[in-house]
């Protein structure tokens, strides 16, 4: 019989999560194991809120919990394991160990295939990959996931003539919205490859109004503006003066979404003295912990904070990496945050990729976002968003000019050795050879970019806009450009 303590407890968890109030939540849960132990709904709740917090390594143990005392659906708490594992703590041998054994639990589990199948794709394993998707689609034939990541596979072995077959047949078949929307964009994907232009065109508009249809967000022009003026009001108008730290700080890659960062990073990552973050998400993570009060927030903040800020940077850093190592943090959208940045990390300096906009435009257009770039749905909210992003980052530039470094794809894919050997200038560091190997090199990537960013440089994505720009009408004019792509003066 369930003592009244421990009631309460539970009942305070709860609705500290219904409220989304995560710490008290934790501790709410906290308190009502160390009451019963065997508790596998408390241990699996709590797991719970403390992924949410990033705190990443407790949830592992109480996930761990869950499993232990017989929760009632062990193979989820093993997949929420591996997400953690693979995401967050980049130990994809031991999330595939977690992935496994939820399918040796539950064979007809599908998010334990597809996310097997995502894991094998971040690692360049399409065999397997391969694999991991037909054994969802042997247990649900309509399932949209796999069906479309199966055909960016085969696009990416030169077959995009086989993926439209196979997409056709499985849209016939698939009804729910997302599902339909994946295939969609898959099939925009192949219809490009086959340089079928107009057919992808119409298959990438249709996978855009469905995911826009059933997305939980909205792009809001005004309130992208509004938060802009606000960052420019709010951020500190120099990098701030606090203590040297023993490290070096972190290499920012920063820039629109699609604008070549992931192909930068890899390249950088060559260099023995850098190691490739990805897209880390302590600073996205820490802005949203503040809510509204930020950015204004940053002008009440001491040297001491931010000093505290930089400490707990480091320890969410879940890589492996040397004294004399310097990361990579390559979460684009940072570029929002530059003067944070520069508060946390007075010497840090940014890699800011871009290329010609309109390219950037389609190539955001065509990719499958899943509800996290609400502005990708149209050309008219991308030019938007795009103008936005120009203008703070101009304004960045006034405050740091000496700390932030253009690097144009369009010029890196065509000269690529002066291209890498002046940002490694930039950087304070000596060249060295390996970085002009144009083969890839790193086992993992987890971007929208994994199959891409593995074959050699090419000049195909320059001018892509072309292809598309009866489409680009009204988001070139409000780019300020003629017909022809050039700056109207």
């Amino acid at each position: 019989m369930m003592n009244e303590e421990l009631k309460e407890y539970l009942a305070k968890g709860a609705a500290a999560l219904r409220a989304g109030e995560l710490s008290a939540a934790v501790d709410a849960y906290l308190s009502a194991v160390a009451v019963r132990n065997n508790l596998p709904d408390a241990w699996f709740n709590l797991a719970w809120a403390q992924r949410a917090l990033r705190q990443f390594r407790p949830a592992l143990t109480s996930y761990a919990q869950a499993i232990r005392y017989g929760v009632e659906r062990p193979e989820e708490a093993h997949l929420n394991r591996a997400a953690i594992l693979s995401d967050h703590l980049f130990q994809l041998d031991e999330a595939e160990l977690e992935l496994r054994q939820a399918i040796d639990i539950n064979p007809y589990f599908i998010p334990a295939w597809l996310n097997l199948g995502h894991l094998h794709e971040d690692r360049g394993l399409a065999d397997a990959a391969r694999k991991a998707y037909m054994e969802a689609l042997a247990i649900d034939a309509r399932n949209g996931r796999a069906h479309a990541r199966l055909a960016v596979i085969d696009i990416s072995e030169g077959h995009p003539g086989q993926a439209i077959t196979n997409l056709n047949r499985a849209l016939d078949n698939v009804s729910d919205a997302r599902g339909r929307a994946d295939i969609l964009f898959a099939m925009g994907t192949a219809h490009d490859a086959r340089e079928n232009y107009d057919e992808a065109y119409l298959a990438y508009e249709a996978a855009n109004w469905l995911s826009r249809s059933v997305s939980p967000h909205r792009y809001d022009r005004i309130a992208q503006d509004r938060l802009v003026e606000r960052l420019i009001a709010a951020s500190p108008k120099r990098a701030a003066s606090i203590a040297k730290s023993d490290r070096a700080a972190p290499i920012f890659v920063v820039g629109m979404f699609r604008s070549g960062s992931t192909l930068v990073e890899q390249i950088l990552a060559r260099h023995s003295k850098i190691v490739a973050g990805g897209e880390l998400e302590f600073l996205p993570a820490l802005t949203s912990s503040y809510g509204d009060q930020y950015p204004e927030i940053l002008q009440e903040l001491s040297t001491s904070d931010f000093e505290r800020l930089r400490d707990l940077y480091w320890s969410d850093i879940q890589i492996d990496i040397t004294p004399t190592s310097i990361i990579t943090d390559k979460r684009c959208d940072n570029f929002m945050h530059i003067g944070l940045i520069k508060s946390i990390f007075p010497d840090a300096k940014m890699i800011h990729t871009h290329r010609y906009p309109l390219d950037n435009f389609v190539s955001l257009y065509a990719t499958d976002f899943d509800h996290d770039v609400p502005y990708s749905y149209d050309f008219c909210d991308i030019a938007h968003y795009y103008l936005t992003y120009l203008r703070i980052m101009e304004y960045w530039k006034t405050l740091y000019p000496k700390d932030i470094y253009d690097i144009n794809y369009d010029l890196l894919v065509a000269s690529p050795r002066r291209e890498i050997e002046r940002a490694i200038n930039f950087l304070g560091l000596n060249w060295e050879n390996q970085l002009e190997n144009s083969s890839y090199q790193s086992d993992v990537v987890q971007t929208a970019s994994l199959w891409q960013v593995r074959k050699p440089l090419t000049l195909r994505s320059s001018g892509r806009w072309l292809h598309y720009a009866k489409h680009l009408t009204k988001a070139r004019e409000l780019l300020g450009l003629s017909e022809s792509g050039v700056k109207i003066a």
